[in-house]
């Protein structure tokens, strides 16, 4: 089994502790920018082994009778359909789906607010359709100059023009589909307005990396450096904090190159600032919740190593460009990894190469143990790969059938003949709906079924880009997967 790092519940007992001092400390009311994932955050549970994705929300759960939720979307986000490239899903219907997600878990959404607005027509559909929802909107504009023409900025022109969000609950958390959303601007505009109506309140970031109290060289902080790298955001030394307190911690070139511009903003909005340093500004207890610096050290050089060949098939997709591999490329140099420490990616190249160079796939299993997967007749490798590791971790031969054939055939003609599919082969949604219907009248493929659960943190590697419904396969099951930065066939159009 995998090792664990972090102490989780020591995790929300000490970051909601923090959250708590915070709004005392603003007098009962704080607008904490929420930085990273708020649901799923599946890059800080690979590098902190222990650290539960859904941690986030559950802290939120605990305290949920006194938060309350902003969503932010940047209007040039809604125009420019932008996506999201972990999900695959445009910004605004991400918006919704955020929404969705707080009410399921009994959290509630305040308002939405478009921000940076300057008259982009489809700002005015996306605001429709939401109130249509019962959602309240608001409206912040696009303000000339800022954060550097401070005097601007913090007048009736400036923050002074965008809509005043009516919120009723001590916590308001803000958060948004991705990064350059506005949600910073957000909480500066509202502190204005608080201020002009004569209420107390403070301004935080959430935050889990870079971890300020970790080395700055370390490989949870280079690891979230790769993470970052198409923002090309640097970890850097505090040097703010470090004059004010003659203590050395970590935070990132944006915090620290912003913090002289929102320190003034603080001073005319409020008089004067509450913060030394961009540390200072930040709540993060991760530091404080590792429980064995080894195996966070090697969970995150593994991630470096995954998050390099997921910008190289980037880089061949045109979803990143050369300055974002080079920058993980350092950090590897760095971290003293190579490709060579993923294990998996020799298997699958070997396989492939014992099989004329068509596509292959290795899994390696939580004992150790690697099992691969081919290109045949039949099933495609990556679908081969599960249910051949299935059969190692349930102890069933190899060589035993969990899907009849029989079974496996007429949804092939089905794929071919009804629905114009010209691959024949099974992908891995396809195999595992397959296997589902075996479970009824075969043994074996029950066994199987019950196993797919222990699949989740391990490791694959692909020898080519597979496709999106078996990356999202993959990922839905917690598996880990990189590929190499080439295709099956030659063609312009994958799907």
């Amino acid at each position: 089994m995998r090792k664990i790092g972090f102490d989780n519940e020591a995790y929300i007992k000490k970051q909601s502790r923090e959250i708590k001092k915070r709004i005392a400390d603003f007098g009962g009311k704080l607008y904490l920018e929420y930085g990273g994932k708020i649901f799923d955050d599946y890059h800080a549970s690979r590098v902190l082994p222990g650290f539960a994705p859904d941690s986030k929300i559950q802290m939120l759960k605990n305290i949920a009778t006194d938060v309350e939720i902003i969503v932010v979307i940047n209007a040039c986000d809604i125009e420019s359909n932008k996506i999201r490239g972990d999900l695959g899903i445009s910004y605004d219907s991400d918006v919704l789906r955020l929404v969705d997600a707080m009410r399921e878990n009994d959290i509630y959404v305040g308002s939405i607010v478009v921000a940076q607005y300057s008259g982009q027509a489809a700002v005015t559909l996306f605001k429709q359709k939401l109130e249509s929802s019962g959602l309240k909107v608001y409206i912040h504009h696009l303000i000339e100059g800022y954060p550097l023409d401070v005097r601007h900025v913090v007048s009736e022109s400036g923050f002074g023009s965008n809509d005043y969000i009516e919120t009723t609950r001590p916590l308001v958390v803000v958060t948004a589909p991705g990064p350059g959303s506005g949600k910073m601007a957000t909480c500066l505009s509202q502190l204005y307005h608080d201020y002009k109506r004569g209420i107390s309140a403070g301004y935080a970031k959430f935050e889990t990396f870079p971890v300020w109290n970790l080395p700055l060289k370390h490989p949870l902080n280079l690891a979230y450096e790769a993470a970052t790298a198409d923002l090309q955001d640097v970890n850097m030394i505090d040097p703010y904090h470090l004059e004010a307190y003659g203590v050395t911690s970590v935070s990132y070139n944006r915090d620290v190159e912003v913090f002289p511009v929102l320190n003034t903003i603080f001073e005319h909005i409020e008089g004067e600032s509450p913060y030394k340093s961009p540390t200072d500004m930040g709540v993060n207890m991760t530091g404080y919740c590792i429980t064995d610096d080894e195996v966070v050290r090697a969970a995150s050089k593994d991630e470096i190593i995954r998050r390099y060949f997921n910008s190289m098939c980037d880089r061949r997709n045109g979803r990143c460009n050369d300055a974002v591999v080079e920058k993980i490329e350092l950090l590897m140099k760095q971290a003293e990894v190579s490709v060579e420490d993923r294990e998996v990616v020799k298997y699958a190249l070997d396989r492939s190469a014992q099989t004329e160079d068509q596509p292959a796939m290795a899994i390696k299993l939580h004992d150790g143990r690697v099992v691969t997967g081919k290109t045949s007749a039949l099933l495609g490798a990556s679908a081969a790969a599960l249910l051949n590791a299935v059969k190692a971790i349930s102890g069933i031969d190899k060589k035993k059938y969990l899907i009849d054939p029989s079974v496996i055939e007429p949804i092939q003609k089905l794929k071919v003949g009804v629905l114009g599919n010209r691959n024949p082969r099974l992908h891995s949604d396809e195999v595992l709906i397959a296997l589902s219907i075996s479970a009824a009248t075969n043994a074996a493929a029950m066994q199987g079924m019950q196993h797919l659960k222990d699949l989740r943190g391990c490791e694959a590697h692909s020898t080519v880009i597979l496709t999106q419904s078996d990356q999202e396969t993959y990922r839905k099951l917690g598996i880990n997967l990189t590929s190499e930065p080439k295709y099956q066939t030659k063609k312009l159009y994958h799907r």
